[in-house]
């Protein structure tokens, strides 16, 4: 189970935009990958052809590739910093049952994620 989901704002750790931010725009659970916006851009050529609403130009296109999970940290909500994460359990009571829930916790801060 990855500690790090869809949404979440991360912080490079390694590699050539190490130190840059973004949210997790795509999980890829089994290569252990990420797409994070704005890091990790490539240039894509794409060839001209047609798609249902129309046309598509061809020509160079920057995307986002993929980053291995271990690249990046989740961004701490309160130090602004890279955060490892961790798990408390709480009882949480709905519908009169209750229930075990896990919460994400910043490691740094002690605050939920």
């Amino acid at each position: 189970m990855a500690k790090i989901k869809k949404g979440d704002l991360v912080v490079v750790i390694s590699g050539r935009d190490k130190g840059q931010q973004g949210r997790v725009l795509e999980v890829l659970v089994e290569s252990q990958r990420l797409v994070v916006e704005g890091v990790q851009r490539v240039t894509k050529h794409v060839k001209a052809g047609q798609t249902q609403r129309g046309t598509r130009t061809g020509g160079i296109e920057t995307v986002e590739a993929p980053i291995h999970i271990s690249n990046v940290m989740l961004v701490d909500p309160e130090t602004k910093k890279g955060t490892r994460v961790g798990y408390r359990t709480e009882q949480v009571e709905r519908d009169g049952r209750t229930r075990t829930v896990r919460v994400r916790v910043a490691k740094r801060s002690g605050k939920d994620i």
